[in-house]
């Protein structure tokens, strides 16, 4: 018999039923999910609008190539364009966020006809060929995805990061960063530090790129991570939240960017339930007021997360939130699963990763403070 290749660690949790921010086991426990499966949970489990859109678009066509109009993919760029507030960007639709920065460190590539890339120290950007060569992890690193042409940099340190562009400024294609790192545990990208990479792609012809695939589509109260910082990347990278757990992902690109036929491209990308699936996101979104929510309920649980004792640090924006925890807690999060039924993120050493749907509720994030102050006390 054929078996799965065993590359995740499992918990030994078999759900099957989700409605908001709840889950259900096969044995009828209730979970409350402050994780959504990465970020990708952005409205809800099983949200009514969501499961219309798709049933809807299910029977009528479900998949067809982009060799044909698909009046879907226009009226999703025009919406993602009102939402985001940056409508004089043009869409590219694809299935992830790895291939999202493909792409788009492909096409800064195009648009420079240079090689270098900057990324920085903890990034995580994607498991696919460059993608994988600009993440911070060695050991996911495949030999033949190794190359000479990705420089890492500290985080938020401008003077390195000058250094670089005066020593090789003309080779650099782009600048990768994530507004806030997920993988790399909370690390938020400083104003002044996001503006210096501004500054400097635009001096040497660089391409800024905000790989906003985990950080960004309001998940910190603004549509864009690096928005909140008062700068405007090139090419913004996004897929997770885009379709509440429907595979889609794509990259808003600035108008300098001049496409032609072949340069990019994707059997699945823009289909149409895809298609139906980010804009019920959106249409949530807007309706719900939701990244005005995300803002409150989120700054909500930083202060009263900041009261706790036992907590080393709390970092984060809006509902992405890094709890980090001295070593002693390393069990804590999976106590709070096992014994409090509260699926929570992880990060290297010791954060906890809270990622939940953007429509998370007061009652709800009360409940985790609860769950999660009595537990600290365990210890």
């Amino acid at each position: 018999m054929m078996k799965l290749y065993d590359v995740y660690p499992l918990n030994p949790i078999e759900i099957v039923k989700g409605i908001g921010s709840k889950v259900y086991d096969n044995n009828g426990q209730e979970y409350l999910d402050l994780y959504g499966g990465h970020a990708v949970i952005s409205i809800g489990h099983t949200h009514p609008h969501y499961v219309a859109r798709l049933k809807d678009q299910l029977d009528k066509i479900g998949f067809y190539s982009n060799s044909i109009e698909i009046p879907l993919q226009q009226q999703l760029a025009a919406l993602l364009g009102e939402v985001a507030g940056l409508d004089n960007y043009q869409l590219f639709l694809c299935n992830s966020g790895a291939e999202a920065n493909e792409n788009a460190l492909k096409l800064a590539s195009f648009y420079n006809g240079k090689k270098k890339v900057i990324a920085f120290d903890k990034a995580f950007h994607g498991r696919t060929s460059l993608a994988v060569s600009a993440t911070d992890n060695p050991k996911i690193v495949a030999p033949v995805n190794q190359t000479d042409n990705i420089v890492f940099l500290p985080f938020n340190d401008e003077q390195a990061l000058e250094q670089a562009f005066a020593s090789y400024g003309d080779e650099v294609t782009a600048v990768i960063i994530e507004g806030i790192q997920g993988v790399g545990g909370i690390q938020v990208a400083t104003d002044s530090f996001l503006a210096k990479i501004r500054t400097l792609t635009t001096q040497y012809g660089a391409v800024f790129i905000a790989d906003e695939v985990q950080c960004g589509y309001g998940r910190t109260g603004s549509f864009y991570a690096v928005n909140d910082g008062g700068v405007q990347a090139d090419i913004y990278t996004m897929a997770k939240g885009m379709g509440n757990g429907f595979p889609i992902g794509a990259i808003a690109i600035g108008e300098q960017f001049k496409p032609w036929h072949g340069q990019l491209g994707t059997t699945f990308g823009g289909n149409h339930l895809a298609c139906a699936a980010a804009l019920s996101v959106l249409e949530v979104m807007k309706q719900d007021n939701l990244m005005a929510h995300t803002a409150q309920i989120g700054n909500y649980l930083i202060n009263e997360l900041k009261k706790l004792d036992k907590i080393q640090e709390v970092r984060g924006k809006g509902l992405m939130i890094g709890i980090d925890l001295a070593p002693e807690l390393k069990d804590v999060r999976k106590e709070l699963l096992v014994k409090d039924y509260i699926f929570t993120g992880t990060a290297s050493p010791n954060v906890i990763r809270l990622l939940p749907a953007l429509n998370l509720s007061q009652a709800d994030a009360d409940l985790f403070l609860d769950k999660f102050s009595n537990r600290l006390q365990q210890f």
